[in-house]
């Protein structure tokens, strides 16, 4: 007989996987494949681009019938802090909470989801669920995407997505969008005494910086969606690292700029006016980027997810997710999942048990909703 987890049992195994964003994440996929195999769940390992990282996506119930994905990523952020008190992946409990790297953002969710599957195959389902788990998303999303184009060769196309990030269990219908570009300027290094024999790259990256700062001002004043604070698209320049001493001329700079973009506006386009700066010395490359998330209130799935979460939807939340690129493939999407985003990518990172076994809940209601 295969392996029964308890929610919380689940939850240590996954925490147990230091799947660092960025890094491999085999050993916690084949623990997944061997566990979903022991109980007769088909599915599918999809080997990313990068070769050491896969997305995985089960399917109970029949793949040709339009269904529902249960969308969570493996990936973590590291775990370097000083302010952990043991093993940031070894799950420890200190009352009611579960405390490790990732057990908040987000394998709460998935191990929620995997501790469920059986109880979901034992149900006569009228339409599938699909669980959907995603690599990279840390990084911007880069996992998913290769995971949405293999969808229309393995199901039907789905009716919706549930994207289980943390939001106290309350459906959130929107979030921003965001794209991140990396800029490279290249000098000629020498003394300063002689500049006539050099190439700054910081003076040939600054009229770049320059048109970014710009454009964040002009954004301000932009269109604007009261859901979100702030209300209107926003661009920031995040790091810029260069040069090595006042009297070395800088042979190359680098710099990060992130713009985040309301629904309706494509968070690529707000950096066009800093593409149209770069001089010939300048290139520029789109590092990540993902779309907007707006759902309808009145939508099924809005509708949906209400009803399984008992909880009333909210407007938008200010941090982005998958969930705007399954609703760019068509698929109708919403976040709902355990715990509170404020205790994410911090030290002694938790979620309760409470939490835990309300998301396990919530993944049964929808096989009962689907069994009714």
């Amino acid at each position: 007989m295969a392996d029964r987890y308890t929610p919380e049992q689940m939850l240590e195994r996954l925490v147990g996987f230091p799947t660092v964003v960025g890094q491999g994440n085999g050993a916690l996929m084949e623990f997944v494949s061997d566990y979903l195999t022991g109980h007769g769940i088909p599915h599918h390992l999809l080997l990313g681009p990068e070769g050491d990282r896969y997305n995985l996506l089960a399917t109970i119930g029949d793949p040709a019938v339009p269904g529902y994905i249960l969308s969570g990523h493996v990936d973590v952020v590291p775990a370097g802090e000083p302010e952990w008190l043991a093993d940031p992946f070894t799950l420890r409990r200190d009352g009611d909470r579960l405390i490790g790297r990732g057990a908040c953002d987000m394998k709460g969710y998935v191990a929620a989801v995997l501790a469920m599957a059986p109880d979901l195959a034992a149900m006569p389902l009228s339409a599938p669920i699909h669980i959907a788990l995603s690599y990279d998303e840390e990084a911007g999303c880069k996992g998913v995407p290769h995971l949405i184009a293999a969808l229309p060769d393995l199901i039907a196309a789905p009716l919706g997505c549930f994207v289980g990030e943390p939001s106290n269990m309350t459906p959130v219908l929107a979030h921003k969008g965001k794209a991140a570009l990396r800029l490279t300027a290249k000098g000629i290094s020498g003394h300063s005494s002689r500049p006539d024999l050099g190439a700054n790259a910081i003076h040939a990256l600054l009229p770049v910086l320059l048109a970014a700062a710009t454009q964040a001002e002009v954004l301000k004043s932009g269109d604007t969606d009261d859901r979100f604070a702030p209300p209107y698209s926003s661009l920031q320049i995040g790091t810029v690292s260069g040069g090595q001493a006042v009297n070395i001329i800088p042979d190359h700079v680098t710099a990060q700029i992130e713009a985040r973009a309301i629904a309706g506006v494509d968070p690529e386009a707000l950096l066009a006016p800093i593409l149209t700066a770069c001089g010939p010395s300048v290139s520029a490359e789109i590092i990540s980027s993902y779309p907007a998330l707006a759902l309808a209130p009145d939508a099924p799935l809005a509708q949906i997810a209400e009803q399984i979460s008992e909880n009333s939807p909210i407007g938008a939340v200010s941090y982005g997710t998958e969930a705007g690129l399954f609703q760019k493939a068509g698929i109708p999407s919403v976040i709902c999942g355990p715990a509170d985003i404020s205790r994410a990518h911090k030290p002694e990172e938790y979620l309760t048990t409470q939490e835990l076994h309300a998301a396990a809940q919530m993944v049964l209601a929808l096989g009962r909703y689907l069994s009714d």
